[in-house]
């Protein structure tokens, strides 16, 4: 049997960019680990947002933390409250300054992570499992709007 590499390996660097963008020195594992508490922070935090991507890039005392969203109105909340608390808490997490930077999915049907949580929440929502994709993506319906 041939040795599988994963898709995403060919694709970096020509048309499709890392996750993750900073340069790591001896703080390698430091940087990672905070990285992967970054994500399921976020992920957590945001969970009715439909997050589909967070991407993280560093210098030396600023971490950007862009964030894919399909509903970035609930990250935003009224007048920027919700972003400058996410901030507030995201720089206690990293002990780091911290940018947020917010972009909008505009077509979510076509995205595949958010077409499969919307597909779980709706199993979960106890939809028939049938009738869940058979319709076509809905975000609508997804989150009972």
């Amino acid at each position: 049997m041939g040795q599988k590499t994963n898709p995403i390996g060919n694709r970096l660097g020509i048309i499709r960019g890392w996750d993750s963008a900073w340069y790591g020195g001896n703080d390698f594992g430091d940087k990672i680990a905070e990285d992967s508490k970054i994500r399921k922070y976020v992920n957590a935090r945001l969970s009715k947002a439909s997050v589909s991507k967070v991407i993280i890039e560093r210098t030396l005392k600023l971490v950007t933390i862009t964030v894919c969203s399909a509903r970035p109105g609930i990250i935003i909340g009224k007048g920027g409250s919700e972003v400058d608390r996410l901030k507030e808490e995201l720089k206690k997490l990293t002990h780091k300054d911290v940018q947020i930077n917010i972009y909008e999915i505009k077509r979510p049907e076509i995205d595949a992570k958010l077409v499969g949580q919307s597909i779980a929440r709706q199993i979960e929502g106890r939809i028939s499992y049938r009738s869940c994709g058979k319709n076509g993506y809905s975000i609508g319906n997804a989150y009972g709007c």
